[in-house]
């Protein structure tokens, strides 16, 4: 699977080694591609990098981890480019009563599949999904069909137990995880990396 992931940050960066280890073909979307945390991952990885408006052409997959507030900007200038795709909006805009950058891309990229995932838990989650040999689980929502199929398998990659919970109708419930995540890391003092799990009956 040919896979952008747009930002080099703690969470951009872990998706982009796993997937990369896991034999997806990834690259970067990065605004200088010789900057020295750059290369760092390129050395290190099978990753390729390109400037964002290239990196976003080669792929189906795009992985939205830049921060919340630079997402509109980066629609705006590649939105003929992003329709159609995959897009995973990773970003949190924790400030803002809305959280996530759905509205814009519901607006700017209507033909795009539509995804929340990977906002929820800390990127410490996505690096070691394990606790004590326990697989912790991810929640995530958004379009049916074949791109949710898609979506489903690239959250497994990385390690997670991938829990869709719905269309986009849930990003709402997918963000107020984002709320329980950091009242339990920081405010109850559990540290960042503290995950989620689901226990039912299975007949």
């Amino acid at each position: 699977m040919k896979i952008t992931v747009l930002g080099t940050g703690n969470v951009g960066s872990t998706l982009g080694r796993k997937w990369a280890a896991a034999g997806h073909d990834v690259v970067f979307g990065v605004r200088d591609v010789t900057a020295e945390k750059v290369q760092t991952i390129l050395a290190e990885t099978a990753a390729l990098a390109a400037p964002v408006s290239e990196a976003i052409a080669t792929s189906k997959v795009i992985v939205f981890a830049i921060p919340g507030t630079a997402v509109p900007d980066t629609v705006t200038a590649n939105q003929e480019t992003l329709n159609g795709k995959i897009i995973i909006d990773a970003t949190n805009k924790i400030r803002e009563p809305e959280m996530s950058n759905f509205a814009t891309f519901t607006t700017d990229t209507p033909q795009a599949s539509l995804f929340r995932a990977f906002n929820s838990l800390g990127w410490e989650n996505f690096a070691d999904p394990t606790f004590n040999g326990e697989q912790a689980d991810h929640f995530y929502c958004g379009d049916s069909g074949p791109a949710q199929e898609t979506v489903h398998s690239l959250i497994a990659d990385i390690g997670l137990r991938p829990i869709y919970i719905g269309g986009r109708d849930q990003v709402g419930v997918v963000d107020n995880l984002v709320r329980l995540y950091f009242a339990l890391a920081i405010g109850q003092g559990y540290g960042r990396h503290v995950a989620f799990k689901t226990l039912y009956d299975q007949e």
